[in-house]
């Protein structure tokens, strides 16, 4: 699941209900302050994953592995208890145990008891603590104390043992340090967790991912040593890890045997201080490793990892990958001449039969969210470009015939998914259904590439108009907030003119979740909801998600819906001497924001020489603005909502709490649980 309703859908929301008939009393006692870790123990869901503990176990996997990242201990080792505890230790340089010079209190007791509270903020300067490093919020292990009855952490350090316990998150045995001859060379952490039950769908951990978690470690760390301990009632199983073969060797575990159509291509670029880079963002010590094999049948698999965290929804990085490697194909063939007459080759022809397993190393990360699975980090794009297109273009030249093959599976691939989509008709006029007429239609008959974009508006509407690619891309304008569907019946639907022209252009009449519509006539393979990233764009958002969600859930099961996110700011660079030209760099949020100021400072420019612009709304957008940051598949941000279908029918009763007009009380308990959560226009 890459979106959670419950978290964006009340944005700039209005609960429905008039002021005069609510009785809440709203004064300066309303407001409280949440302390230390209370947040996390309030809303866990918003710090980690809750279906089980494993990911608050990974937090402290992920700080051991960090160490050893940074150049500190070659050896991490996992341990599961039968009583339910995990222990994680390493031969770091131990957690620092003095008194922090302005918080007065322990440094080791701070990272377990503060959120945003590390040694990971600072990357630049030779007294960085880390460099690279996949921790960045200085969360981490704080959420993992939070969620457990007991914490046990064991520092060797300054020639000494340190030990401190933690209950409930809060501390229960202070800081006891211990001299001796068997401490004097020894340096490493110990973390031992016991999760707590109430917090999780299920207390147990899946031993199979945490295994593939500590086997991985070793593969993309080449000469780290990982230990996997599992207790049983005979005593300890242990399963060791030491790999030379870095990624390479990786891909090969992971392909499990299967034969490839060509040759495998792997290789690393790791950037220095190089003038050569066109790019001021990309840092030393970032760049990336991989390996990339086509396969003639069967099923393929994507793997990436960022600063060696799983990024299970990819992001940027594999789309600087995918970028890099498919323009390097079509340069090829397009030198050679193999591509047929009447085939537009797309990424997807050439990606549906490729595996690859990718390691990217960047300096400051962005990821959607605490769980670090997708990450956001925009000039990741351009870093994985620089790092394999030209490098697979040197290997496919320098293996002519296996670069034909895999143009050759392209190629087949590309003549299916035209065939395929000569078996839908584009009506454009029958006596079955005919088109909205506002409804600006692409030119190409394929359905799988075709995308539908639904804007706010006739401002906007005319700027997506004009921004658009003809080819692929149609854009239909919708008048106001369309009608709130929640609890509306399919009769009642189809009569409310908006909603049946949302439902004609898109070819699928609206159904339920146990129904099993026709989806033959489905005209798109990607609808895009499109809104202002204000109020009245966030409740138009809503309204189209309800209708999606409950009335036509099939399109969601199918991953065909996503919502794009334009950025709420621009910032205008001007020139800077030779090499440097004025530039514009847009920003999703105040946080990218922040992000892109504190770049542009180290680059040398001045405070004052910027301009910033805040967008009002999509219209405000020349055509040129909103292709190159909401419509431009190579550059855009698209949240893609496709749930299984249990997790269709638990978001369906969210939406039911918060859209349903029967649902007030409910709505107001909800929002005082999820104050912290929520924007909301009340």
């Amino acid at each position: 699941m890459v979106f959670h309703p419950s978290l964006r859908v009340l944005r700039g929301f209005s609960l429905g209900m008039p002021m005069a008939n609510r009785k809440i009393v709203y004064n300066e006692a309303s407001f409280r302050a949440l302390k230390g870790l209370e947040p996390v123990r309030q809303n866990p869901g918003m710090y980690t994953h809750v279906v089980h503990p494993l990911h608050i176990v990974q937090e402290a996997i992920d700080n051991a592995v960090d160490e050893a990242l940074a150049g500190f201990g070659r050896r991490v080792s996992v341990t599961v208890f039968r009583d339910g505890s995990v222990e994680v230790a390493d031969e770091g340089r131990g957690i620092p145990v003095g008194i922090h010079p302005d918080e007065g209190k322990h440094v080791v007791e701070m990272a377990f008891t503060m959120l945003h509270a590390g040694g990971k903020f600072d990357k630049e300067g030779g007294e960085a603590a880390y460099v690279i490093a996949g921790g960045l919020h200085g969360v981490g292990v704080a959420v993992t104390n939070a969620l457990s009855k007991r914490l046990e952490v064991t520092v060797f350090r300054d020639g000494a043992q340190h030990a401190m316990a933690f209950e409930n998150g809060a501390v229960a045995q202070p800081l006891k340090s211990t001299k001796g001859k068997a401490f004097e060379r020894r340096t490493g952490t110990i973390v031992r967790a016991w999760p707590d039950p109430k917090y999780f769908d299920s207390p147990t951990i899946p031993l199979a991912e945490l295994e593939h978690l500590v086997r991985s470690k070793a593969y993309l760390l080449p000469g780290l040593t990982t230990l996997l301990r599992i207790e049983t009632r005979d005593g300890f199983d242990d399963k060791t890890w030491t790999f030379k073969g870095g990624m390479a060797q990786y891909f090969d575990a992971v392909l499990g045997g299967r034969e490839l159509a060509a040759p495998l291509f792997s290789g690393e670029r790791f950037f220095e201080e190089d003038p050569n880079v066109q790019s001021a963002e990309i840092m030393p010590g970032e760049g990336a490793a991989w390996a990339l094999g086509f396969v003639g049948d069967g099923d393929t698999f994507t793997e990436s990892h960022v600063n060696l965290i799983p990024t299970r929804s990819g992001g940027s990085h594999e789309l600087g990958f995918r970028n890099g490697i498919f323009d390097a194909l079509r340069a090829f063939m397009d030198t050679r001449g193999i591509t047929p007459k009447g085939v537009k080759l797309v990424a997807e022809d050439m990606w549906s039969r490729a595996c690859f397993t990718l390691s990217a190393r960047i300096v400051r990360t962005q990821f959607h969210g605490q769980t670090k699975e997708k990450l956001t980090t925009k000039h990741a794009v351009r870093l994985l470009e620089l790092c394999v297109r030209d490098a697979f273009e040197l290997w496919l030249n320098a293996h002519p015939e296996d670069g034909k093959r895999i143009a050759e599976l392209a190629v087949e691939q590309a003549l299916n998914r035209l065939r395929k989509g000569q078996k839908y008709e584009r009506k454009k006029s029958s006596g079955v259904a005919t088109l909205p007429g506002k409804l600006v239609d692409c030119a190409s008959g394929d359905t799988s590439r075709n995308e539908l974009f639904m804007v706010e508006g006739d401002s906007a509407g005319g700027s997506a108009k004009e921004a658009r690619d003809k080819d692929t891309q149609a854009v239909l304008p919708l008048r106001g907030k369309v009608l709130n569907t929640m609890s509306k019946d399919a009769r009642t639907v189809l009569a409310n003119k908006e909603l049946q022209a949302i439902a004609t252009a898109i070819g699928v009449d609206p159904h339920g979740l146990d129904d099993h519509p026709d989806l033959s006539g489905l005209r798109y393979g990607r609808i895009v909801v499109m809104t202002d990233a204000d109020v009245d764009g966030g409740h138009i958002q809503a309204l189209l998600l309800t209708f999606f969600f409950m009335h036509c859930p099939k399109l969601v099961e199918a991953g065909r819906v996503y919502v794009a996110q334009p950025p709420l700011f621009k910032i205008e660079v001007p020139a800077q001497g030779k090499g440097k030209p004025s530039r514009r760099v847009y920003c999703l949020d105040d946080e990218e924001l922040d992000d892109a100021l504190a770049l542009l400072r180290k680059e040398g420019v001045k405070d004052d020489a910027w301009e910033i612009s805040r967008f009002k709304g999509l219209g405000e957008m020349s055509p040129e603005q909103l292709w190159d940051t909401t419509m431009n598949p190579d550059t855009r941000r698209l949240v893609q909502m496709r749930l299984d279908r249990a997790q269709i029918q638990k978001v369906r009763s969210t939406f039911e709490l918060l859209m349903d007009a029967g649902e007030a009380e409910g709505r107001r308990n909800w929002m005082r649980s999820h104050w912290k959560s929520v924007e909301a226009d009340v």
